[in-house]
């Protein structure tokens, strides 16, 4: 591949580290040409570091003429711009070349200029038009993309690139003594050495800093501060440590050139941001095995797990980091391990290698979309569901659906309706329409070429008509803008009334071209329809291939709830109904037998925390002297999923918990309000059901001890109903091919 790299040239910090780390490790196997727009101390140390570099200087039309003639003779394939002057100039380029533009968002840009006002109202907006221009964006960190992607920015067009880092073995050119008296600090036996190294400006937010230290000095008389950067506030932040801070305690060494012999001074690794993508300065300090403190903003809890690999604290908390700081000085064997940990997982996931392996993946991905766009006039699926609603069982189906599409087809573009389509291109990464706003429905509708209805109960009237007539109207419409339809992984019924019932079959009739159920009964209901000739399989809930999250983060998850890891547990998941409220009591006690009887820790789980989340705190107030726990479900699906799979066992209400529990083979029970749990059940062969008007302590308890008899036969029933949920997404394809 032929690479051309724009970028303003007065670059520090994080950003200059990352591409400078990036295009040496590309150089090694692709063209690539660095272009500055100001000569200086960037321009200079990317050519001693032998980075082929070209400096335009002079007006902004004449270096974008000079680019223009020098993209077409050499032949460059993709404009890598970074930062908002090279976002300008490439979205010139762009227009003019027809080449993919692609930008690295580094930070949150609307407070790159935060504390410049003049600067942000010229550069800052015309860099925020220009990042609108761009083909595609890369963000470095997960909450950098869910950023975009919460402004507009097209999901199917961003990627996620994390900063990495070498990992050096050579000894630092200071050892600690020397590095401590070249910043005028005199070395000790006994310090702990806190160090930042970051832009002293205001999102950067040294005030908190220096307060913190400042009081935690006072309690630990052995603690020194290294401050490594300059800016715009260095004056004030000197003039705030000389009058808070005890004198030789607090260095400033401004810029400092060498970082490994900073780092490898330092006992522990601070982070102040207001906002952050994904600071550079933390896998640096990590990999000098740094332990790590730092506010718990942007991409920065994806490598510091809170009382794993690290601390968080949030923004403007200057309580908490002087407690932090205050019980690492005073507890250095919590220093060496967290510090341990998190140099194993930046080893991990953020070494200089998988940055660079992960951006050549992103640019072949680039030029794949590009051709493809080029080349095919529809293309791509919309997805519409009862999305966006704060059910996480629905969200977690939509991510299955997700994922197993994009491991088919890695490439092909998806757009979904949604009730809140900011969080759920955040969530799912995906394009997401607002959905009741019918022009842009349509609008999409006529670029697409396979429409999914489905991925829950959606031809069913027992909610509502207008929820019916709305999904029926959706499928007419596909249909006639020129799309396949299938009725995807649904359920079907009830439709009682007969006008739903003569509407709903000559729609399906007449404009679905596949279907594939979750269950018999929703075979059974489809044919009662009167709905023949359309090509139906029943499989298996799509929900059943949501994939769990690591066991790293299910513990953070189950610490943050304040429970060991180790916890045995059982879930109830229940849900407000007619009927229920006369049987909570044999619900707590029945987890109250649990916990006697097997040494089960009970969590009641609002699946749908606006819904759910009273009907938990009642059974908690319930429970008397025994302890029990409340959770609302977790915002990610995979999250979700992972806490069920760890449970011992399930008494559920909502169906997608117990669709959970059987993916793991967790030993489940059902309580049935609606026909699509003792559907589910009855299909699944595992767990037993009971419906809600029969409920007592007896019965439950009865449930309780066969879940913990027999738990072998969930094990062995889940592989088969996943891979029954596969042919789902088999059978989109190959109506899509």
């Amino acid at each position: 591949m032929k690479l051309i790299h724009l970028i303003s040239g007065g670059d520090v910090g994080g950003a200059k580290t990352h591409v400078f780390t990036l295009i040496s490790g590309l150089m090694q196997t692709e063209t690539v040409l660095l272009v500055c727009f100001v000569e200086g101390p960037f321009a200079e140390s990317a050519r001693a570091l032998g980075i082929p570099t070209k400096v335009l200087s002079g007006s902004l039309t004449g270096a974008v003429r000079q680019l223009e003639q020098l993209i077409r003779a050499e032949g460059f394939e993709i404009i890598h711009c970074h930062g908002s002057r090279a976002n300008l100039v490439g979205s010139i380029l762009k227009s003019r070349l027809g080449l993919p533009t692609v930008t690295t968002v580094h930070s949150d840009y609307r407070l790159d200029y935060m504390g410049r006002p003049l600067a942000a109202l010229t550069y800052g907006n015309l860099n925020k038009r220009a990042l609108r221009k761009m083909d595609f964006w890369i963000g470095v960190s997960d909450e950098t993309t869910d950023m975009l992607h919460e402004r507009g920015f097209d999901p199917n067009r961003t990627f996620v690139i994390s900063n990495g880092v070498p990992f050096r073995t050579d000894p630092p050119a200071l050892d600690r003594e020397a590095f401590l008296r070249s910043v005028g600090l005199e070395p000790e036996d006994g310090l702990t050495v806190f160090g930042i190294a970051a832009r002293i400006s205001p999102v950067k937010d040294m005030t908190t800093l220096i307060r913190a230290f400042s009081a935690a000095v006072r309690v630990c008389p052995k603690i020194r501060l290294i401050v490594a950067g300059d800016g715009e506030q260095r004056e004030q932040i000197e003039a705030l440590a000389k009058q808070t801070c005890p004198a030789g305690t607090v260095a400033f060494a401004g810029w400092v050139s060498d970082m490994h012999s900073f780092y490898s001074a330092l006992d522990v690794n601070l982070l102040t941001s207001l906002s952050e993508g994904f600071p550079y300065a933390l896998p640096e300090g990590a990999s000098h095995r740094c332990a790590t403190i730092a506010t718990g903003v942007g991409g920065i809890p994806a490598l510091v797990e809170h009382e794993v690999s690290g601390l968080l604290f949030a923004p403007k908390d200057v309580q908490a980091l002087t407690d932090h700081m205050v019980r690492l000085a005073e507890h250095p064997d919590e220093i060496r391990t967290f510090a341990d940990r998190i140099y194993e997982k930046t080893k991990r996931l953020y070494s200089a290698e998988a940055t660079v392996s992960r951006q050549k993946e992103i640019y072949a991905t680039i030029l794949r979309r590009t051709a493809r766009a080029e080349a095919r006039k529809r293309d791509g699926i919309l997805i519409c569901g009862a999305y966006g609603r704060g059910n996480s069982g629905d969200d977690a189906i939509l991510c299955a659906m997700i994922n197993r599409l994009r491991a088919i087809d890695p490439d092909i573009p998806i757009c979904v309706t949604s009730r809140s389509p900011a969080q759920t291109a955040r969530e799912a990464r995906v394009k997401s329409i607002y959905t009741f706003r019918f022009l842009p429905l349509r609008r999409q509708l006529k670029q697409t070429a396979l429409y999914l209805s489905g991925g829950g109960s959606l031809i069913q009237d027992s909610t509502s008509s207008r929820s019916l007539w709305y999904y029926l109207h959706s499928i007419r419409t596909a249909k006639k803008t020129g799309n396949r339809v299938m009725m995807f992984g649904c359920g079907v019924g009830p439709v009682r009334s007969k006008l739903n019932r003569r509407f709903a079959a000559r729609i399906i009739q007449n404009c679905v071209d596949a279907i594939t159920l979750r269950d018999s009964d929703s075979a059974d209901e489809l044919k009662a329809l009167g709905v023949t000739g359309v090509p139906v399989r029943v499989t298996a809930d799509i929900a059943l291939l949501v994939s769990p999250a690591p066991e790293v983060q299910v513990d953070t998850l189950l610490r943050q709830a304040g429970l060991s890891p180790d916890t045995r547990y059982l879930i109830i998941a229940p849900r407000p109904w007619p009927g229920l409220r006369p049987h909570l009591t044999a619900l707590a006690a029945a987890a109250q037998y649990a916990a006697r009887t097997y040494g089960l820790h009970p969590i009641f789980l609002a699946m749908e925390p606006g819904k759910d989340l009273a009907v938990c705190e009642t059974l908690s107030g319930m429970m008397g002297e025994q302890p029990a726990t409340v959770l609302s479900a977790p915002d990610k699906a995979h999250l979700l999923v992972g806490l069920i799979h760890r449970a011992d066992c399930m008494l559920g209400m909502r169906l997608h918990s117990l669709i959970f529990a059987a993916s793991g083979g967790v030993p489940f029970c059902g309580i049935s309000y609606d026909p699509k749990v003792r559907g589910f059940l009855s299909d699944a062969g595992q767990g037993e059901c009971c419906e809600i008007e029969d409920l007592s302590e007896q019965l439950l308890c009865g449930m309780i001890d066969r879940m913990q008899n027999d738990r072998e036969r969930f094990h062995a029933a889940s592989e088969a109903k996943i891979e029954q949920a596969e042919e789902n997404v088999r059978l989109a394809f190959e109506l899509l091919k």
